[in-house]
């Protein structure tokens, strides 16, 4: 099968940093859907991944992805809820080779059929983000759906941003606070629904305070550059508010002391903690996508793909990589295809 990866860590405009292959189709295990994947997105993770983690073996590739849509070519012994040839949309396991390749093992419980009224390529755009952003905002944060507070979400205009600024519009009844820098970012997050914009590279807490009538800031999410906002979070924060984050950062980088003075939170978010541990909740992955594909199939939450930008091959994945890396993106990069 056709397949993109790499065996030594490179920078993303190295020759080598990725790489078309052909390797062994994988067979399922008890638990598997073997996917024939259609398409893929690209998120952070994939170009930290690719960073970080070489060959294991210096023989055996890594193959990255975490995002795909596609048909089941197979099932395993276990396999309840699908049959051979449903539509599926999933966001992978960290530690099993990823969508980059024309075939894909994924455990069912971390699946679901993919959303009806969407293109492969639009619904690409959404499990991964979309998995982060709901168990961040209510597994996490533990929003509750009448509650009157706001939220204010920093670099909202990313993958994770884009689909929790629809999530607390359509789930709950928060004032939606989203911070954004250029003019098409803040225009983007308007669209999706946030009832207010604020520029995160000038101090944040005189910009709430600006905004009139601003519900108490109870809840944020800090989505990129978390020690660049972290103070002006605490400060802005309301006693007993609560702090998320996704985004890595070196120990020391935020003092967590300043937490306690407001007995604010913090919270860590990371969608891949569930099939990492093999939690006995696994497969609330599965059934929260069934719930997003309902939405979707409702008109309630749209699709985040900015950019479809070519078939699956290690050319096209170069330049996601690196657009990612800028930190300049917009919704979500995709790619589908495998080419002839």
């Amino acid at each position: 099968m056709k397949a993109v990866g790499y065996l030594q860590s490179h920078p993303i405009d190295h020759a080598e940093s990725l790489l078309d292959l052909s390797l062994p189709a994988p067979e399922p295990g008890p638990r598997d859907l073997l996917v024939e994947v259609r398409a893929v997105s690209v998120n952070p993770v994939d170009a930290k991944v690719r960073q970080r983690r070489a060959s294991a073996d210096g023989v055996t590739p890594v193959v990255l992805g975490w995002d795909a849509v596609g048909v089941v070519r197979a099932i395993g012994a276990q396999v309840r809820g699908f049959a051979v040839g449903d539509r599926v949309w999933y966001a992978g396991d960290i530690t099993r080779p990823g969508s980059n390749a024309e075939l894909q093992c994924v455990d069912h419980r971390i699946a679901s059929h993919a959303p009806r009224s969407l293109s492969d390529a639009e619904a690409a755009a959404l499990p991964l983000t979309a998995i982060t952003a709901w168990e961040l905002l209510f597994d996490r944060l533990g929003v509750q759906a009448g509650e009157s507070a706001t939220l204010l979400a920093t670099g909202a205009a990313g993958g994770v941003g884009s689909v929790l600024v629809q999530l607390a519009r359509a789930r709950t009844v928060l004032t939606v606070v989203g911070s954004a820098s250029r003019a098409e970012t803040r225009a983007w997050l308007k669209e999706l629904g946030a009832h207010h914009v604020v520029d995160h590279t000038q101090p944040l807490v005189p910009q709430l305070a600006a905004i009139e009538g601003l519900p108490p800031l109870r809840y944020a999410a800090s989505l990129t550059h978390t020690p660049q906002h972290y103070a002006q979070l605490v400060e802005a924060l309301v006693p007993q508010g609560r702090l998320g984050v996704i985004d890595d950062f070196a120990a020391g980088e935020v003092d967590v002391m300043a937490l306690k003075g407001k007995a604010l939170s913090l919270h860590w978010e990371m969608m891949f903690a569930r099939s990492l541990h093999q939690t006995p909740d696994m497969a609330e992955q599965g059934r929260l996508l069934a719930e997003v594909a309902r939405l979707v199939d409702e008109g309630v939450l749209r699709s985040t793909a900015s950019e479809v930008l070519g078939p699956i091959d290690a050319a096209t994945l170069r330049r996601a990589h690196a657009l990612i890396e800028s930190g300049r993106t917009r919704g979500k990069l995709v790619l589908e295809g495998f080419g002839d």
